[in-house]
């Protein structure tokens, strides 16, 4: 018998403790057909980046595996006065198609700033809303949330204690830069984990070179000015 990519988990839910099921992918099905430089992967069967975010079917309350284990009495408070009085009642647990998952995003995000999670997360769902949108090559979108998540990253970069430093990070803002065509910031960011003596992480460093050398080679394209990095 042929496995279903999807099965479901209980989760409990942080504001209002109700138990639900929703859906993940498989482990087996999550092999990307291919991914982006940016780390947005295309999957061939469903795509597990759809079902990242888990919504109570009682309350509204949208988070990810990565939000704080507790709520306190404010965060409920304001959820429910923000979020929750407002939310009609919807059962995102089975299969979401890519506008349920554009859905479940943007109301991750809601209850992420409504609630003050930790920048990183709400970096990330602006980059998965991103991608989503480049799924559908609405590019105005995609690159309006390309945007938010580089500002969001930053100031991840600006606030979080990053010890040694995050290769992964800075090259994200790197790459980001890049795509919304900011090059000479994007050659800034790529050669920092380039240079950086402390950065030990191999792959992010080759990351980091081939996208500066396939930027140099986009600007002589375009007869752009080389930022003095990039001479000689």
């Amino acid at each position: 018998m042929e496995l279903e990519p999807l099965y479901q988990i209980k989760v409990t839910c942080l504001q209002c403790e109700n138990t639900f099921s929703t859906s993940r992918v498989r482990p087996s099905f999550k092999r990307a057909t291919r991914t982006d430089t940016d780390f947005c992967g295309y999957y061939n069967a469903e795509n597990p980046d759809y079902y990242v975010v888990r919504i109570c079917p009682s309350c509204g309350f949208a988070s990810t595996e990565n939000f704080n284990a507790k709520l306190s009495e404010v965060q409920r408070t304001k959820f429910k006065q923000d979020i929750g009085d407002r939310f009609i009642k919807r059962n995102y647990g089975g299969h979401r198609d890519w506008e349920t998952a554009l859905e479940s995003y943007k109301l991750g995000l809601l209850c992420a700033q409504t609630i003050g999670e930790k920048e990183r997360i709400v970096a990330s769902l602006l980059h998965h809303i991103a991608w989503l949108y480049r799924y559908k090559n609405n590019q105005e979108q995609e690159q309006r949330f390309l945007k938010y998540a580089l500002e969001s990253y930053i100031r991840v970069f600006e606030t979080e204690d990053i010890h040694g430093s995050d290769a992964r990070l800075m090259y994200l803002i790197g790459e980001l830069h890049r795509r919304i065509g900011e090059y000479n910031e994007a050659v800034k960011w790529f050669s920092r984990v380039i240079n950086d003596k402390r950065i030990m992480d191999a792959a992010m460093i080759r990351a980091c070179r081939e996208q500066w050398a396939a930027l140099r080679e986009e600007m002589m394209n375009q007869g752009q000015e080389l930022p003095e990095e990039m001479r000689g």
